[in-house]
């Protein structure tokens, strides 16, 4: 056997890559289990602080994540007049980096209406990404937070940000803000609005806006919407940008002239066009979060096998790629922003010993055999 050893230098690539397993998540959600959910937001009914609704609500909520197998589930009280009101905040704990959190998040309150699209379309979204997210492991530690009186002024988040975002310091990598995503019943909804921050202060506008290009980027990958950029305002994530942390979210390209009023209704809006904001948002929260489950696939003759041993995985410094097929492989290796960090080509039953320059974290191995259309990815972790 051929025994080589490399130094790898990193290139940048322009494009985000597409991952066939955050495509098998993906192709995994139910159109129905969406549309149910938000048939069942709609018959909660009008859900403004003091009603029973609200809590019926914040109740049906908190089962749906016990029903997916969550246990660190807190209720963020305070009072709203005489109203005692509940953000719900849901957490699943990262393997690398368990005190850094992903925040994905929609408020459930509604004003003068059921409030289907403003904001069950959210509350939906953020529950189907929970439940599919539950047995995913991932490096970041993910916050799926329900804010509460957000038609009143963004009091929930507020509230929440003021009492135990800044107190406790809370490392965020990213807040993901889902509001009133629901599209208009009858119209081409097949544009979705990705939200920036372009206000003061200005120190998380550039991070802000690199997490909203790729969000733009994934959603156009792992669904059938095109993207539009626009700036972040009037929703839940405000709080959070005027205390310097990085925001996106999504926002409708078609603006419903429902929301506040009792038509705000499910056949008002469009639930394919939720549907399809699902499978971006879950692509979307994989990638932000840094999955970590370690899968190899191949694809192609079902009669072939997987032609590499990679190892050892996690690593620290070297790799070593042993290539057991009988023709030649060529191997690219990733980071999880796109950047390319080896690619080389192993000839036939030969090994590579590589050290790549690069640091801790999350990496995607693809390759490619000679004379076949067998595939293979795998992920690696650098420790």
């Amino acid at each position: 056997m051929l025994f080589v050893v490399l130094v790898v230098a990193s290139q940048i690539i322009a494009a985000q890559e597409y991952d066939p397993y955050i495509q098998n998540k993906v192709n995994e959600i139910a159109y129905d289990s969406v549309l149910q959910r938000l048939q069942d937001f709609e018959d909660l009914g009008m859900k403004q602080a003091g009603t029973a609704a609200l809590e019926e609500t914040a109740n049906w909520i908190i089962q749906q994540h016990q029903q997916f197998g969550y246990t660190d589930i807190e209720l963020d009280s305070f009072y709203v007049g005489s109203n005692l009101v509940y953000n719900i905040i849901v957490t699943k704990t990262g393997t690398l980096y368990p005190d850094t959190y992903l925040i994905i998040d929609g408020h459930y309150d509604t004003y003068n209406g059921p409030g289907v699209n403003d904001n069950g379309s959210g509350t939906a979204i953020v529950l189907e990404v929970a439940r599919m997210m539950a047995d995913v492991e991932t490096a970041y530690s993910i916050k799926f937070i329900h804010f509460t009186v957000e038609e009143l002024g963004l009091v929930g988040s507020t509230h929440y940000v003021e009492n135990t975002v800044i107190p406790q310091n809370m490392d965020i990598r990213l807040v993901f803000n889902i509001d009133e995503v629901g599209g208009v019943a009858g119209m081409v909804n097949n544009t979705i609005t990705c939200e920036r921050d372009e206000w003061s202060p200005t120190s998380n506008n550039e991070a802000s806006a690199a997490f909203t290009d790729t969000l733009a980027s994934l959603t156009e990958i792992y669904s059938s919407l095109n993207t539009h950029i626009s700036y972040a305002y009037g929703s839940d994530y405000v709080p959070f940008m005027e205390n310097g942390y990085v925001v996106t979210g999504y926002y409708e390209y078609n603006e419903s002239p429902y929301p506040h009023s009792i038509h705000d209704s499910l056949s008002n809006m469009d639930p394919e066009y939720v549907f399809e904001l699902t499978k971006a948002s879950l692509a979307s929260c994989m990638y932000f979060a840094e999955y970590l489950n370690s899968t190899t696939s191949i694809s192609g003759n079902e009669d072939e096998y997987l032609p590499m041993d990679i190892s050892p995985n996690p690593f620290v410094n070297n790799l070593e790629f042993n290539n057991r097929w009988d023709n030649p492989v060529e191997i690219t290796m990733y980071n999880m922003s796109g950047k390319v960090i080896l690619n080389s080509r192993i000839p036939a039953k030969s090994k590579i010993r590589v050290q790549p320059e690069c640091p801790p974290g999350i990496y995607l191995i693809k390759g490619n055999t000679d004379n076949s259309n067998a595939e293979f990815h795998q992920k690696l972790i650098k420790q």
